[in-house]
């Protein structure tokens, strides 16, 4: 199996709804003022990179970066197709960027991601590759419903 990942310019509809589904299921279970994914208009902002995952022409994930200042960036938008679960594309595209920020000059990554038993198998994944919990960065403010991480690059 191959996971081609490429930067995506969101003008594809597996990948708008890919980030729709996404969307929809971070509000499905969250309060509002929770949560944090960012949509369509969001994902196109300039400071995003956004790349899809593809496996046989199917789209299999999406993962963005955005670019916090000149020294950090935040992941955002981290969603695997239903069909394509278990068969390592989030950490495929994790790695993909982690290599991207360390090209493009930054020293560390932050994430924000949920803090409930739905989420752990993101955290698991985030730790397995070096994140770190910590508190809350730029404008985000202490959150029961939220699990912050960074790592150094």
């Amino acid at each position: 199996m191959t996971i081609d990942i490429r930067v995506d310019d969101l003008t594809h509809p597996a990948t708008q709804a890919l980030a729709a589904i996404h969307l929809a299921g971070m509000h499905a279970g969250t309060p509002a003022e929770s949560v944090h994914a960012l949509d369509l208009d969001g994902l196109r902002h300039p400071s995003v990179t956004l790349w899809s995952a593809w496996i046989d022409d199917q789209i299999a994930g999406i993962g963005a970066l955005k670019r916090l200042d000149d020294e950090r960036g935040e992941l955002k938008s981290f969603r695997t197709a239903e069909t394509h679960l278990g068969r390592g594309v989030a950490r495929a595209v994790l790695r993909h960027i982690i290599a991207e920020a360390r090209t493009r000059g930054m020293a560390s990554l932050w994430l924000e991601t949920g803090s409930d038993a739905a989420f752990a198998p993101a955290r698991g994944l985030y730790a397995s590759e070096g994140f770190v919990e910590c508190g809350p960065f730029d404008d985000y403010v202490l959150d029961p419903l939220s699990a912050f991480m960074t790592r150094t690059l």
